[in-house]
């Protein structure tokens, strides 16, 4: 037999370079929906802060609204926990506050339990 011992480098090489880029691909899509969940519950969190800030609704209502919208918007996120309180900002200014939290699980790449995620809408309070 002839050669230079380099007969089916290229198969070892190939497969440890595809899981590498199979990995980066995945963490890169992974990363892409955590940003598109935080989004979203951010949208939610400053929908209900707007929901609350009308006249004679109570604070923690925004936190209600927010969870009906996140379960519209965001299916299989039933465990996210939305809280809404007053606030008082600068100049003496009432303000609504959202606050919303989820867990978001790592499916695609095993690197632990998941992410937590928490965002904050803000509203002025409409004053009689």
């Amino acid at each position: 037999m002839t050669g230079d011992g380099d007969s089916g480098s290229a198969i070892v090489e190939f497969v440890l370079v595809g899981t590498l880029l199979l990995m980066l691909i995945l963490d890169v899509i992974q990363v892409g929906l955590v940003l598109h969940v935080r989004n979203t519950l951010a949208a939610d969190a400053a929908e209900g802060a707007r929901h609350a800030a009308n006249l004679e609704v109570p604070a923690s209502e925004g936190g209600t609204y927010a969870q009906r919208l996140i379960a519209e918007t965001l299916p299989g996120r039933a465990d996210t926990v939305c809280t809404g309180q007053d606030e008082v900002g600068p100049g003496d200014i009432p303000l609504v506050q959202v606050t919303c939290t989820v867990v978001v699980p790592l499916s695609l790449v095993p690197l632990g339990d998941g992410v937590t995620v928490t965002v904050t809408g803000h509203a002025v309070k409409e004053t009689p």
